[in-house]
This record gives structure tokens, C-alpha cells and sequence, in this order.
């Protein structure tokens, strides 16, 4: 399907805050991208204007029942000016299947990514140059019927906006202390565990101010039924190394299916390491570092690509990974990802996008 994209430029430009005091998604850019939905219609009037806050109505859906999507890729700048995307048509592959398990109409991936394109190119010199830095892109898509009663909105709006940031953790590419959770539960299976929607990061944030209080940066969820088996850390899937066997959690319908999971099982199985997508159990992981065997732990993820855990903490049982180090497949993985994101590496995969 085609569509124009109208533009109204701001005129008010904003000041560009300090490249090397971003932090994650504090900032915002001049503009926005905003397209409608409404049923027999389809969608309709896509549209950049100055990035503006939006007026809903007091009973408009998104507000009472939560029926939204959203997804978070990233923009970068190379030595010689190209702006790359990575993996955007990915990103609006899952935001598809978001959609579908929360009712919302589908987007057209072609035309999403080249939405994302204009936007971008709209707001290039947002796109923060300093060491680790992104222009981090959220398209999100919320329900607008004003309307108290609870079924699927008739009407929508697919918004993009953009932020230039830095390390999505302090840490940043050193290693972070995780809680393990085994009270709350965030997600089962048949759920909505698989999807990006508000509602799966609304149920993790108590666990998550209670790790923090404990000076932990993040949860590791257990599944939801047995609360043995690991599913993923709050903002992230998890990876560990036991025994010279990469393993990740599967896929069992209650955690994402992330970008750079995927990116990092093809990075390691095209080096010749095999990688293993199975159920693993807290107590296999304590059980291999009682052995000597649990040799790395790293989580992946769009905000912080690629974070290293250097202790876990399960019921008060706190371990040591790798001596608190940043190992060795967490580095080359988070250095062959960064590389090809950044045009710095060959992009054998043909993973990213130029806008």
C-alpha cells in the first residue's frame, strides 16, 4: 500500500542536550510521526509534525484497558555520514505479532520502516555521535476510542518518536548484579509474556523497585507456574555459558523474541558454536557454579545490546560469574553487533538499512 507522507516543519528548534550525559530516553527530538486508524478505513493521514504532546479524551481506551504496542530500534551515524538502521523490519515483523494477540490492526512492515526512515531523516542531526551512542526510535501504536466498556477500539494512532541516548545501563558494558525473582510473576504461557505491550513492564516493576532497593539492577523472572525455570532478566533475554555450552532460554510463549537474541545465536552459531534453546533451571545454574562450570552470563537486548551479569542473587544465595568480569563471548558479541550497527564491521548478514 502506498501512502504520502505530509510534513510540518517546527519553528521552534530545540537545543541538543550534551552527547556525553544522554542516559536512556530522557531527551526527545524536534519532531514526530503520527498516522490514524479507523475501521473501514484503514489507516490513514500519515503525517511529521513538531513533536507536541497529544490530547486524548478522559475515557479514550489506552487510558482503562491498556490496548497498545510498541516496539524500540535504533539509528546510527557512521565515520562517513551514512545513517543506518538494524534489523527494522524485524522490529515491525514482531510489532505485527504484538498487534494481532492484542487486537490491533496490522501495520504494513514496508511502509512502517519507511516511516521510520522519514522520521530519521527528518531529525538526522539528532543522531548523537559520541562513543556508545544511538538515536534510540519507539514506534508505538495506542487504541483512541473514547469509550468505557471493554472490546477492541474502532480507532488508533501509530506514533514514532525518537531520543538520542546513551547506555541504556550505568554499567554499561560492565557487568550488572541481578535479582533473581521467585515471588511475582510477570508472564505464562497464553499470556502476553510474548508480546511488547505496557502491560508485561506494568506487572514486572514492583519485583523490579524491590531488586533495586536491594541493590540489584534488574529481575530475572522465573516461569510463572513452577517458578523454576529461567525465562528472561526485566528488559532483556539471557544467555549463559555452562560447561563450554552456550544455552538460552526457548521460546515457550511467555518471553520476547528478541532482535538481538536472534542476532546473537546466528553471530555464534556462524563462528561454530552451537546454541542451545532449552528450559534451564535456577538450580542447574547454581548447581554448575557449585561445579565450577558456569563460566559466562550475559543478557541481550535492543536498549543496552549486549550486558554482562556478574552476580545473581536467589533467595539470599548470591554467586560470583566469571569473578564479576565481562567475558569473553559478551564482549565479542557485543563488539561484532556494535560494529556492524555502526558501519564499522561488515554487515555479512545484511542487517541494516541506510536511510
Amino acid at each position: 500500500m502506498s501512502y504520502e507522507i505530509s510534513i510540518e516543519k517546527t519553528k521552534n528548534p530545540k537545543a541538543k542536550p550534551d552527547q556525553n550525559a544522554l542516559g536512556f530516553g530522557q531527551f526527545y527530538t524536534d519532531h514526530m510521526f503520527i498516522m490514524d486508524y479507523t475501521e473501514g478505513r484503514g489507516w490513514h493521514d500519515p503525517r511529521i509534525i513538531p513533536y507536541s504532546p497529544i490530547e486524548l479524551d478522559p475515557a479514550t481506551m489506552i487510558l482503562h484497558y491498556g490496548q497498545a504496542t510498541f516496539e524500540g530500534l535504533k539509528a546510527y551515524k557512521t565515520r562517513d555520514g551514512k545513517i543506518l538502521l538494524f534489523r527494522p523490519y524485524k522490529n515491525m515483523e514482531r510489532m505485527n505479532i504484538s498487534n494481532e494477540r492484542l487486537c490491533i490492526p496490522q501495520l504494513d512492515p514496508q511502509f512502517a520502516v519507511e516511516a521510520i526512515k522519514a522520521i530519521v531523516k527528518m531529525d538526522q542531526d539528532w543522531i548523537p555521535e559520541a562513543e556508545n551512542t544511538s538515536l534510540y526510535i519507539r514506534p508505538f501504536v495506542i487504541a483512541t476510542d473514547p469509550y468505557l466498556g471493554v472490546r477492541p477500539a474502532h480507532t488508533y494512532k501509530f506514533i514514532i518518536i525518537l531520543s538520542p541516548v546513551g547506555a541504556y545501563y550505568p554499567e554499561g558494558i560492565n557487568p550488572v548484579k541481578i535479582f533473581v525473582e521467585k515471588e511475582y510473576t510477570r508472564a505464562v504461557k497464553g499470556g502476553l509474556g510474548f508480546t511488547k505491550t505496557p502491560a508485561n513492564y506494568a506487572a514486572s516493576l514492583k519485583a523490579q523497585e524491590e531488586a533495586k532497593i536491594k541493590g540489584y539492577t534488574q529481575v530475572l523472572w522465573l516461569d510463572g507456574v513452577e517458578k523454576k525455570y529461567i525465562e528472561e532478566v526485566g528488559t532483556m533475554n539471557v544467555f549463559f555459558k555452562i560447561n563450554g555450552e552456550i544455552v538460552t532460554p526457548s521460546l515457550e510463549g511467555s518471553i520476547l523474541a528478541g532482535i538481538t537474541r536472534d542476532s546473537t545465536i546466528t553471530l555464534l552459531n556462524s563462528w561454530g558454536l552451537k546454541v542451545t534453546e532449552r528450559k534451564i533451571s535456577v538450580e542447574e545454574l547454581y548447581e554448575a557454579q557449585a561445579k565450577g562450570q558456569l563460566e559466562e552470563a550475559f543478557g541481550t537486548g535492543t536498549a543496552a545490546v549486549i550486558s554482562p551479569v556478574g552476580e545473581l542473587n536467589w533467595d539470599g544465595n548470591i554467586i560470583s560469574i566469571n569473578d564479576g568480569k565481562t567475558g569473553e563471548w559478551s564482549a565479542k558479541i557485543y563488539n561484532a553487533i556494535t560494529g556492524i550497527q555502526n558501519g564499522e564491521s561488515k554487515d555479512e548478514f545484511d542487517w541494516t538499512a541506510e536511510v
